[in-house]
């Protein structure tokens, strides 16, 4: 049986799974950024409460009625106390959307674009932010402040039917013992990891076209991301921080993305003769 020539080993084979467990890592490389810059705080401490609050209401009406049948439901179909297991992540799978959903909708998204922008300011890509808001030079110390109003119309995250419809779709693949609940986040994760990149696409003026396709060649990426993000969502009371760090971790992903971008384009011009585009 031949065997694959090295180089091709790597490309095939070892470059793709580096490049999944790197973007896995975004989501935990965005919460050590969070705590460790303070410019972000005032976000989280503005939604703080409400949002405490509003979680707490959500999943201790969920425990309470829903918790115990959904567990007799499932133990028709489980062994060894697995559904006492799937149980909760089937409850906190519900409370996540119904709280994401609440939070997006009217507490977040505005805070989330701010996170973004900021981050990208700090990491030196005004440009990329002042096509959708002017960034000041004053407050060197502090990127969030150099924020002005943003002068187009500005979203973190569309809001998906078809996101939602696939979450409660999937849902019930909860009753499958033990590999129910990875299969669940993965399969969600398709949908959701590219989503937490609908602003740097916008930031890019990229078309629909050019969107799909940036989306396809990192399509394996982009799902393990974001089954790696949804899992932080399940973490009781603590969604609305998540959410928050999310988008600072899309946030360095991009920035890290603009500068390979940068560098290629920079070898390209500097390459006499070579006419070929490099990677959008």
């Amino acid at each position: 049986m031949p065997q694959l020539p090295l180089g091709t080993t790597r490309r095939v084979l070892l470059y793709p799974v580096r490049d999944c467990l790197l973007a896995c890592l975004y989501p935990f490389k965005g919460v050590f950024y969070f705590i460790g810059h303070p410019f972000l705080y005032p976000l989280l401490r503005a939604r703080l409460l409400p949002a405490f609050l509003l979680s707490a209401f959500v999943l201790v009406n969920l425990f309470f009625w829903t918790y115990l049948p959904q567990v007799a439901f499932l133990a028709l179909f489980h062994r060894s106390g697995s559904a006492w297991v799937n149980g909760t992540f089937l409850v906190l799978g519900e409370g996540s959307a119904i709280v994401a959903v609440l939070f997006e909708a009217f507490l977040v998204d505005e805070s989330q674009v701010d996170i973004f922008d900021a981050v990208l300011v700090h990491k030196g890509y005004d440009d990329l932010v002042r096509e959708y808001r002017s960034v000041s030079e004053d407050s060197m110390n502090n990127p969030l402040q150099r924020l002005g109003r943003p002068t187009r119309s500005s979203v973190y995250g569309p809001f998906s039917v078809r996101q939602i419809a696939e979450f409660v779709v999937l849902l019930p693949l909860n009753f499958v013992p033990y590999v129910g609940v990875p299969l669940f986040l993965f399969l969600t994760g398709y949908r959701a990891g590219p989503l937490q990149h609908w602003r740097y696409f916008k930031l890019r003026g990229f078309d629909g076209k050019q969107r799909n396709a940036f989306i396809k060649r990192r399509r394996w990426e982009y799902t393990w991301y974001g089954a790696v993000y949804l899992l932080l969502q399940l973490v009781p009371g603590l969604s609305m921080f998540f959410l928050l760090t999310a988008a600072v971790s899309s946030a360095l992903w991009a920035a890290d993305m603009e500068d390979q971008r940068r560098r290629q384009e920079a070898q390209v011009s500097q390459a006499p003769g070579y006419t070929d585009e490099p990677e959008s």
